[in-house]
């Protein structure tokens, strides 16, 4: 897939998932020393805390009823996690998640609750699954948790209503892992505002989309696991980075202080509580790096640890 979602997949996907994804609030980042007028789209108020339920009810919403009744999985650090187990246990099927070994506790305990079972591997086996589709002893139903039009299109519902509810954006900044957010919001925002900017957010320390965007192709990069679990990766997947080379107008990379810092901020000054990847976006809001204007930076989830938070809030980078 290399072509943008076209319009109507995503405001058909608003419709689907109506019943699970709530309509977040945008609002305005208490910081009159901004480099710009920021915004937050707080998607960290879904219910499971992040954005991921848009992708997995519109998955759930297209699947084949049969295919689910055989139970479901994917592979996920943890919100992804979350959005399909919250999907299933509201369908009453089993769900199991291939989860890195280094997943934090909160989104763990998460996945439990919601009545998933979490299986824990090395990173390395948990990156496979994306491009494999398989996994030893599971052969449900594979919601992937970015590389598949639906999940993306469930995802672009954001960038639908950060056009209502702020039309003159300048720019929007979006955490990029897997590119299933940007890929989905990109979509939306480029086709009813051509001339808005979209860029992807990175942490420095798993940064590969900047380097592949400068190689014009997929470029391994060096991998450093951090608080900021929710996003980086060593390497972008082919297929994503053929989509999002089309859609987005760059990378941004912020330091995992930087990341922190704007995590602690937040906090202090909108009592908005993100993890390390929805903070990402904002870091690099408040570096000056989406430009001047007005900006809006997806929060994309609020799934820390408290121990982190708590770091964090002490200023401190875990």
């Amino acid at each position: 897939m290399h072509q943008p979602l076209a319009l109507h997949e995503i405001e058909a996907a608003r419709a689907r998932i109506a019943g699970a994804a709530i309509r977040t609030p945008l609002v305005r980042l208490n910081l009159d020393e901004a480099p710009a007028e920021i915004h937050l789209k707080l998607e960290s108020l879904q219910p499971i805390g992040s954005f991921k339920i848009r992708g997995a009810a519109n998955a759930f919403a297209m699947a084949d009823p049969a295919d689910l009744r055989r139970g479901v999985w994917t592979a996920s650090a943890g919100n992804m996690a979350q959005g399909v187990a919250w999907c299933a246990r509201r369908l009453g099927v089993p769900c199991s998640v291939v989860v890195p070994e280094t997943a934090p506790e909160a989104k763990l305990g998460a996945i439990r609750r919601l009545g998933a079972r979490p299986i824990a591997v090395p990173v390395a086996d948990w990156f496979d699954v994306f491009a494999t589709r398989r996994f030893p002893g599971l052969d449900g139903l594979f919601v992937h948790p970015f590389s598949d039009p639906n999940v993306m299109a469930g995802n672009g519902t954001i960038g639908l209503e950060i056009l209502e509810d702020q039309p003159e954006v300048d720019a929007v900044l979006v955490p990029y892992g897997g590119g299933g957010l940007i890929a989905g919001v990109a979509s939306a925002v480029k086709a009813l505002k051509p001339q808005a900017r979209v860029y992807a957010c990175e942490v420095d320390t798993a940064a590969p989309l900047g380097p592949s965007l400068a190689a014009g192709r997929p470029v391994e990069v060096a991998f450093v696991p951090t608080f900021v679990d929710g996003i980086g990766a060593p390497r972008v997947f082919p297929e994503m980075f053929d989509l999002v080379g089309t859609l987005v107008d760059g990378a941004l990379a912020s330091s995992v202080d930087e990341i922190a810092a704007a995590a602690k901020l937040l906090v202090e000054r909108n009592r908005v509580v993100a993890e390390g990847a929805g903070a990402a976006s904002v870091a690099a809001a408040l570096a000056g790096k989406g430009g001047q204007g007005k900006v809006v930076c997806v929060v994309s989830g609020g799934n820390i640890d408290p121990a982190k938070l708590a770091s964090i809030l002490r200023g401190e980078a875990p």
